[in-house]
């Protein structure tokens, strides 16, 4: 049998029942848009998530009081010491160091004339606008040099400002944080959410006001910005060493941004193929369907079967035949839910813009692929009988 003569066959078998044809595909078509779908959205919310994240640099080590690890009975939370700013400053001298930023957070009200909210208040080094790689849209950030005996000098949020001044200028001004004046000196550019924390919905104030307005004694974080001139490895075993000599014991926990990034990277990649798996049950009841319509139309062309035999047709050809008929179902359903992923994704882009979507030239191929795989696992049942029929026994069929 020619190649062309085993093409035209296929083709005829499948043309000839068009509406079955064309529900059998649709069956396959929900599956892989179902799969593409959900696995774009995935990798589209692995990818915002990576860029959220990468936006405050990749050279950071964060430093936060106690230990993640469990020891017994000896590690009580009463022996750990608390990060202190004098650690933030010791950790300034260390080789390689660009920038400290020490942390502290909680929620006050602030207010500013008429106007007041309830907002949340980050203490923070002067370096924390290059650390995090924040920009200051009027003004300037806190001055330079004071972590301890700092003046009362804030910087807003875009957010905050906007509730509280609307379109006057902020710059001069006094707000009460908690009760305390603070003057204004500086407000932050837009930077938008992250996980759900408005990065414009905050003041930010000397840190050590912010521990004597929070009545707290150690620092939520310390971040140490080092150079290109050093590697993250090294980098940790520098701010480890110095700080179990300040403590006298490991009682804290380093998180380098790189752990971070490739931890979140392994979680969001495991989420978006268990999201994919959860699409391929309908995939699955696609392939059900192929399975079945090549097992019924194993039935209605019996004696067709017998005649093709009888004229020569080896059973290699008989199975390749209905084979070719099954992954050719399939892949019309494959390209079908593919345009209707398209449609889908023009609409969501309409009307949901802000939906993180990655659709990737890879995954739809991959899922063309995966849609002609399917359909070859279902036709291999119906095709391998079909072979296996009697000539005779299928001429008597008529």
């Amino acid at each position: 049998m020619l190649l062309s003569d085993w093409l035209r066959w296929v083709f005829h078998a499948v043309t000839t029942a068009r509406l079955r044809s064309l529900l059998t595909a649709l069956g396959i078509s929900i599956g892989i848009a179902a799969v593409t779908l959900l696995t774009s959205i995935g990798e589209g919310v692995r990818v915002y998530l990576m860029d959220s994240f990468s936006q405050f640099g990749t050279r950071i080590i964060a430093v936060t009081p106690g230990k993640t690890t469990t020891a017994g009975i000896a590690g009580l939370l009463t022996t750990i010491r608390p990060l202190s700013l004098a650690d933030a400053t010791q950790l300034q001298k260390l080789p390689h160091v660009d920038a400290v930023v020490p942390v502290i957070q909680g929620t006050a009200k602030i207010e500013a004339g008429k106007y007041s909210r309830d907002t949340d208040v980050i203490g923070v080094g002067p370096d924390m606008d290059r650390a995090w790689r924040f920009n200051v849209a009027q003004g300037r950030f806190l001055p330079q040099g004071e972590l301890e005996n700092s003046r009362y000098f804030a910087v807003i949020g875009s957010r905050v400002k906007e509730e509280l001044f609307r379109s006057s200028n902020a710059l001069g001004s006094y707000v009460r944080v908690g009760g305390t004046r603070f003057r204004v000196i500086g407000v932050m550019e837009s930077k938008g959410q992250l996980l759900g924390f408005d990065l414009d919905d905050a003041i930010y104030i000397p840190a050590d006001l912010a521990m004597q307005m929070f009545n707290k004694e150690s620092l939520m974080e310390i971040d140490v910005v080092f150079r290109e001139t050093t590697t993250s490895e090294e980098m940790r075993e520098r701010v480890k060493a110095l700080l179990i000599r300040r403590h006298g014991d490991e009682d804290f926990t380093l998180f380098t941004q790189e752990d971070m990034l490739s931890t979140l990277d392994k979680i969001m990649s495991i989420l978006k193929m268990s999201v994919g798996a959860l699409g391929g049950v309908a995939l699955v009841v696609g392939g059900v369907g192929v399975l079945t319509i090549m097992t019924t139309a194993l039935k209605e062309r019996t004696a067709e079967i017998g005649l093709l035999r009888a004229i020569g047709c080896t059973r290699e050809q008989i199975l390749w035949m209905f084979l070719g008929e099954a992954v050719l179902l399939s892949a019309m359903g494959g390209l079908l839910g593919l345009g209707m992923v398209a449609v889908l994704i023009v609409t969501l882009n309409t009307f949901a813009p802000g939906l993180p979507i990655s659709l990737q030239p890879s995954y739809m191929l991959a899922s063309l692929a995966l849609s002609c795989g399917v359909g070859l696992a279902a036709g291999i049942s119906p095709a391998m009988n079909a072979a296996a029929l009697d000539p005779i026994e299928a001429l008597r069929a008529e």
